[in-house]
């Protein structure tokens, strides 16, 4: 049953209850989804293995596995929230968790990179349906002066979850095989799905907005178009060649066409109007700039931390722990920052300790001690827990409460495309400054596999090993050697964007905490400044 609004617009008594026991469900449903990408992380460096004991999945086709998730996900949640605000967030949210784990079962089961890509896509389609109503369905079971915390609280799930990901990622593959760490969403699913049907709520918007089907697949059309061009340019060492640009140049025509449209449409996906108040369009950029040098960051720690320094995945789990860490210990407590300096000294000093943290990484090497390695870490968690916190905030209480779907959707749009573009644009970058460094020693290998061998540093290492036998112990050192020059080249890039997310949340957000006025039907966000 859709819960009834209370008369005077607040929550009703029974829901109210209940709340930090919906919110616990909440955050399981939310766990499933984040803790699949977290485990997948420390996974892709067995799932680059040869067969038996991974698939042999190339540096490019890691990177579809990872972006076929992410952008079914980012094309689909714009519209998911939008069923969820017509059909009831709890049917949506009971469905895409049905979808998601039927694909994390066919997933665990893939015979080839290709159906595995597939199989990531169908999970990314259960997913869309999962994210933004979590965040809805919180919006209409706290009332607004609870939201900040519960948000808060809800972003910490989010920290929990990346931690739990890699050591739970590395003990399955320290006992099974490389399919387990789809498998073991299934029983989480089950459990969410029970609870659900028992204690969430169902609500809608009274007046929803029509799905736009054009919207999706031009949106979709061109953002697998442009992903396809960079993560070919990094394949090849070549970002001039043709069908590079010429790809990435369509990717940016469609993108640009549906941008066009959605300002025409009646019932667009995105409603361009949001985008006129500067706090808001801030606060969605900063969510993607960090979503893109983090999950390039990530993307290439892995096989630094398993390829270079020779981790296994339990211990590169228990090392990523700190950057979980401090996520959950900073990110119910930014608002405490917020309240006393204002969103914008809050975010930007995020954001610019962020950028110090990924410089941090251009001085890696063999031999660095790991408390410095973990520092970088637990530093880079803190940041991201004063960006993510405070934006959300921002971005959930622009729109009015019924509307609360959208602006979940807008919100994990943004920060899955800013993630999909962050794993292609650094692992690109990563790919072509590791070819650039091998390329003069892969003479030693016989010419029909040394482009293949120039991918990546497990390529490089797979081929030494299989053509070479114990020769192939001269590439190791040089191998190791590219791949640190490449990671120092790539964290300074991510450095960078994170400064640009400085910048722009420095100009436009507010300096004191954004306060609303008017109705459910008339909330705006009120820009502030510091006199």
């Amino acid at each position: 049953m859709t819960s009834p609004a209370a008369p005077d617009g607040r929550i009703p008594d029974a829901v109210h209850r209940r709340r930090w026991a919906i919110l616990g469900v909440l955050m399981l449903s939310l766990l499933i989804v984040v803790l699949d990408n977290s485990i997948l992380n420390v996974a892709i460096k067995t799932i680059s293995t040869p067969a038996p004991t991974g698939l042999g999945a190339t540096q490019s086709e890691l990177e579809w596995a990872i972006n076929a998730y992410t952008l079914v996900f980012a094309g689909l949640l714009f519209s998911a929230g939008l069923l969820g605000d017509r059909l009831g967030r709890k049917k949506v949210l009971l469905g895409g968790l049905a979808v998601f784990g039927i694909g994390s079962a066919l997933a665990a089961f893939s015979g080839s990179p290709g159906e595995l890509i597939g199989f990531r896509a169908v999970m990314g389609l259960g997913a869309a349906f999962v994210m933004p109503a979590t965040l809805a369905v919180l919006m209409n079971v706290f009332e607004r002066d609870e939201q900040p915390k519960a948000i808060g609280i809800w972003a910490g799930g989010v920290g929990l979850a990346i931690a739990i990901g890699p050591i739970t990622g590395g003990v399955l593959l320290d006992h099974f095989w490389w399919g387990s760490v789809f498998l073991v969403n299934v029983p989480i699913v089950l459990l969410a799905l029970g609870l659900m049907l028992w204690l969430v709520p169902d609500s809608r918007d009274p007046r929803p907005g029509r799905i736009d089907p054009v919207g999706v697949l031009l949106s979709v059309v061109g953002l697998v178009l442009l992903v396809y061009g960079i993560i070919r340019g990094g394949r090849l060492a070549d970002f001039t060649d043709a069908t590079v640009l010429a790809t990435a140049g369509a990717g940016l025509a469609v993108l640009a066409a549906f941008v066009v449209y959605e300002k025409r449409s009646d019932h667009p996906s995105i409603d361009m109007a949001y985008f006129r108040n500067k706090v808001f369009s801030a606060s969605i950029v900063a969510i993607a700039l960090v979503f893109f040098a983090l999950m390039g960051v990530t993307f290439f720690a892995v096989f630094y931390l398993q390829s270079v320094r020779g981790y296994s995945p339990l211990q590169t789990g228990l090392l990523l722990l700190p950057l979980a860490a401090a996520q959950m210990i900073f990110a119910p407590r930014a608002r405490l920052l917020v309240d006393r300096f204002g969103v914008r000294a809050t975010t930007t000093g995020g954001l610019l300790l962020l950028a110090a943290m990924l410089g941090g990484f251009a001085v890696l090497d063999r031999d660095t001690p790991l408390w410095l390695l973990e520092g970088l870490f637990f530093l880079m968690g803190t940041g991201m827990a004063h960006v993510m916190t405070p934006v959300s905030v921002v971005i959930m209480q622009t729109l009015p409460r019924e509307k609360a779907g959208s602006a979940s959707a807008l919100s994990n749009t943004f920060r899955q495309v800013g993630g999909a573009l962050g794993i292609a644009v650094l692992g690109s970058v990563l790919s072509a400054a590791y070819r650039t460094g091998i390329d003069d020693r892969l003479v030693l290998l016989p010419p029909a596999v040394r482009h293949a061998a120039g991918e990546s540093i497990e390529a490089t290492l797979a081929a030494a090993a299989a053509r070479l036998g114990p020769r192939g112990d001269a590439l190791v050192g040089p191998a190791g050697d590219a791949f640190l020059h490449a990671m120092h080249v790539t964290a300074l890039c991510g450095a960078g964007v994170a400064v640009l997310g400085a910048v722009v949340t420095a100009l436009f957000l507010p300096g004191r905490t954004p306060v609303a006025r008017g109705d459910a039907h008339e909330e705006e966000l009120v820009s502030t400044t510091d006199k």
